[in-house]
């Protein structure tokens, strides 16, 4: 990591992250580690949340709702979308972020159990993403749900999921979420892209890494599908606005960069915070490094605008 200049608190962060890494590399033995250090930097869940989980759509989910009487205009809520490659991951991953997002902007999180490859490649997983959008937005759930305040956000694979989902409202000419958070997203970007090479060892996610999840989820013809890969797309006007978070150390940040600058060529609003020190899959560090406070505080702020949340 000498050329990746963290701060002593991010890189004791990345130091524990893989100190979980186990030596089964099998995809078992990957998921077992990956379940190990997602407990590691799981808290206890604080009072004053209802969380349940459920199916709608045939695909399992986790809602996680203030413990208080609903807005008179519906709950505004959030649909979460986890990372992991696509391959790793489920609701417990990250159950951190989720919890902490409903219970400091005090809305409905929805957090979806995609299905994983290499066992369902895509479309799977979008499809389930897609099914539980709208199925929320048909009125499946027994809960009272504002129609206008309600975004989408994924990290990493979780961000390629969330701007799909927005490509595919968009061309069925559906109703669309009010913003898409993306933090560190993969969005199919060229493997000549320079933070490829830049950061091709970078802390927790190498460019090897990205190609081998990649190949798991896309091993058919269907990699030249803006649904796989956003930046594929040959259209990126009426999209919602965005926020794209990046991390300065990660080989995916370029993917971020280009996705922006789409969207401002399209007229679409869209926020890029170019994360600075930051490493990829660095939001489990929240209370561990300042520079990933400052994160959560973006975050916080961009969702709370677009939900005209109090």
């Amino acid at each position: 990591m000498n050329h990746y200049p963290l701060s002593p608190q991010l890189a004791a962060f990345v130091e524990r992250t893989l100190s979980h890494n186990g030596p089964d590399g099998s995809l078992n033995g990957l998921r077992d580690s990956y379940r190990r250090m997602c407990r590691d930097f799981t808290p206890a869940r604080p009072a004053g949340l209802v969380v349940q989980d459920l199916q709608l759509a045939g695909v399992a989910l986790r809602l996680y709702q203030p413990e208080q009487p609903a807005p008179e205009s519906g709950w505004p809520w959030l649909l979460y979308l986890h990372g992991g490659g696509w391959v790793l991951g489920g609701l417990d991953s990250h159950d951190f972020i989720c919890t902490h997002l409903a219970g400091e902007l005090n809305l409905l999180v929805i957090a979806v159990d995609y299905r994983l490859a290499p066992e369902h490649p895509f479309p799977a997983a979008f499809d389930d993403c897609l099914a539980v959008w709208r199925a929320l937005e048909q009125g499946a759930l027994p809960l009272p749900l504002d129609a206008r305040r309600r975004a989408v956000m994924g990290d990493s694979a979780g961000g390629n999921l969330a701007a799909a989902l927005c490509l595919a409202l968009r061309d069925a000419g559906q109703a669309l979420p009010a913003a898409q958070v993306l933090v560190y997203p993969g969005l199919g970007g060229a493997a000549n892209l320079p933070s490829r090479s830049h950061c091709a060892d970078a802390p927790l996610l190498s460019s090897s890494d990205l190609d081998c999840f990649q190949a798991l989820y896309l091993p058919g013809p269907d990699q030249r599908s803006a649904y796989a890969r956003p930046l594929l797309a040959k259209d990126f006007s009426g999209l919602p606005a965005a926020l794209i978070a990046l991390a300065q150390f990660d080989p995916l940040r370029d993917d971020g960069e280009c996705y922006h600058q789409q969207l401002l060529a399209a007229a679409v609003p869209s926020q890029l915070y170019p994360g600075l020190g930051l490493v990829h899959g660095c939001l489990r560090a929240r209370g561990l490094a300042a520079e990933v406070d400052d994160l959560y505080g973006i975050l916080q702020d961009y969702l709370r605008q677009a939900l005209a949340l109090p």
